[in-house]
């Protein structure tokens, strides 16, 4: 009860000590030094306006309490304590919604070219802002598919921050995708896409992980055919030379056959791949990349079953049904 009287008392001082300097036009160059006690009352009031507009939870009354705050930064800089943090972290947290809200409006007007200029300021500021990396990755994906490929490495790298992001389970609010799922299968499957030339180990391991999200990639047969070639240009290319180095002209051993298996291990689940792709392929305007699919699936298919394609058409027929290998 004391301590609330004594502020209480040293807000109504501060004002009319603020009052009579101002109505005597007295500059502050002039004015003796506050005593700490005149110090701590202003900023109780200046702390109690702040306060005040902030609780009144409409546009114009959160930019005025931004103001409020600044100010009260700008005269107490000096202050951590629980009110200075509260302050402080208001301001900073509208400035972040405020740029945010201005990089979305840019992208919705099609301005590429100032939206990614406004998200490159606000990630110097709030590197894991999930909302603007998640939108310069669509940029930047979107530009590449379109044959522009200038940005990719930075495509690239905005997407992993994302997908870091999400796995830290720092994402409550998967803005701008519709849900956390969506958000993971698209982010996997522009590193995938972008990286399946140059990395096409890290490309299976993203699109791999694009397929078994909730998300529309689930039941992409593109996606799942870049998975299978993935997984063959990558892995499986690297372990068939190693094969061929360390056992080409040696005689069966358990190593050997270890390593046999791994290898008939990954052309199963390039098989695997391949087939949900084909399987996928039901619309009239995918004839084309299915015949050309199917085509490269039975050769590879022969290869690992005696040069026979007995059981391909059930594969076919039954993969989507089962685990993903």
């Amino acid at each position: 009860m004391q301590n609330t009287t004594l502020r209480g008392f040293l807000t109504a001082l501060t004002i009319v000590l603020l009052l009579s300097i101002f109505s005597a036009g007295v500059s502050a160059q002039r004015n003796p030094p506050m005593t700490s006690v005149q110090r701590e009352g202003e900023k109780e009031m200046y702390y109690a306006r702040f306060l005040e507009l902030k609780r009144v939870p409409t546009a114009e009354h959160q930019r005025l309490a931004h103001e409020a705050g600044k100010e009260y930064l700008k005269r107490f800089e000096e202050s951590n304590d629980s009110d200075a943090r509260e302050v402080r972290k208001f301001v900073n947290q509208y400035e972040k919604v405020r740029r945010e809200f201005e990089f979305y409006r840019t992208f919705s007007a099609g301005d590429n070219t100032k939206t990614v200029e406004l998200g490159r300021q606000i990630l110097q500021l709030h590197p894991e802002s999930f909302f603007v990396l998640g939108i310069l990755a669509q940029i930047g994906f979107e530009n590449s598919k379109a044959g522009d490929a200038n940005a990719n490495a930075e495509t690239i790298d905005y997407a992993r921050r994302a997908i870091q992001v999400l796995d830290a389970g720092k994402v409550t609010k998967p803005d701008p995708f519709k849900s956390i799922d969506v958000a993971r299968g698209f982010l996997n499957a522009v590193v995938g896409s972008l990286l399946r030339d140059q990395s096409p180990v890290e490309a299976a391991q993203a699109f791999s992980k694009a397929v078994q999200s909730d998300s529309p990639y689930r039941s992409d047969a593109l996606i799942y055919y870049r998975l299978g070639v993935a997984i063959l240009k990558g892995e499986f290319a690297q372990l068939s030379t190693e094969y061929n180095e360390k056992y080409g002209n040696s005689k069966v051993s358990p190593d050997q056959q270890a390593m046999l298996d791994r290898l008939v291990q990954l052309a199963r689940r390039a098989i695997d791949a391949y087939a949900r792709a084909v399987a996928l392929s039901t619309e009239p305007g995918q004839l084309q990349f299915r015949t050309r699919v199917l085509e490269q699936l039975t050769v590879l298919y022969k290869q690992f079953h005696n040069s026979s394609e007995a059981g391909l058409n059930e594969l076919i027929a039954t993969v989507l049904t089962k685990p993903l290998h």
